[in-house]
């Protein structure tokens, strides 16, 4: 796994690029959901946002040695 990314010379740490890309997916998805109304048919909406954030930082995670060879 790659342990730092360079972005414009500052060495950040990869899972902090990944947690902060998926909290980006995150708002954008249930942005989406929210404008079509799948929240309606969702028992309970934060806990369904927090396995959508978890569930996007797992893959995120799974896809990265994929990125970086």
């Amino acid at each position: 796994m790659v342990e730092e990314m360079n972005i414009y010379g500052v060495l950040v740490p990869t899972l902090l690029v990944l947690l902060v890309s998926a909290y980006i997916l995150k708002v954008v998805i249930s942005r989406l959901l929210s404008a079509v109304g799948f929240y309606r048919f969702i028992w309970h909406p934060p806990l369904f946002n927090l396995a959508l954030y978890v569930g996007l930082l797992g893959s995120l995670f799974t896809l990265l040695p994929r990125m970086y060879p």
